[in-house]
């Protein structure tokens, strides 16, 4: 799966909401302006906030290898995979290099990809999301991945049957 980082810097009008513009260079001034405070109004994942959650969700199978091949143009980004990890990660995005194993969180430097392998050994919500929190939470930098298959009770026990994926806490 491919996940795009953006930060974007969108104006507001003088009652407080995001201005519409016909094509990106009637607002570009304004954009600029908005972005000389380094201080992004979103932080999204492949374009907009909940591309890839809801209906939009990733989806996998347990015993199921998935590559993540993360971008981000501007700003350093800490990719995490909450409910599992990277087995392998190139954190340059390079397969030459030999890659890191067992990583939680990996790091992708501004204008740099980074690259994570991971086998889904329980199905359920996974939130993939950047491990700024508060970005992933306030700005939208968050994706989902509903992984379908069997309950592996070698690995966990499980005490109480979970949620449907269809209802996660977060709504993007």
């Amino acid at each position: 799966y491919y996940i795009g980082e953006q930060d974007l810097y969108l104006p507001k009008d003088k009652d407080g909401k995001y201005k519409v513009y016909s094509q990106p260079a009637e607002g570009m001034a304004e954009m600029l302006e908005v972005g000389k405070g380094l201080i992004p109004t979103h932080v999204v994942f492949n374009g907009a906030v909940g591309a890839l959650t809801g209906d939009n969700a990733l989806k996998a199978k347990v015993g199921e290898k998935v590559l993540f091949i993360h971008s981000q143009a501007n700003r350093d980004s800490r990719p995490h995979l909450i409910g599992g990890h990277g087995d392998l990660v190139w954190q340059g995005g390079k397969f030459s290099d030999p890659p890191m194993t067992n990583q939680e969180t990996w790091f992708v430097p501004g204008g740099g990809t980074g690259v994570a392998l991971y086998e889904f050994k329980q199905p359920g919500l996974y939130v993939y999301l950047s491990h700024n929190l508060l970005e992933a939470v306030l700005l939208g930098a968050a994706a989902h991945m509903n992984v379908e298959g069997k309950w592996n009770d070698d690995l966990m026990i499980q005490l109480k049957k979970p949620n449907e994926n269809s209802t996660p806490a977060m709504d993007h």
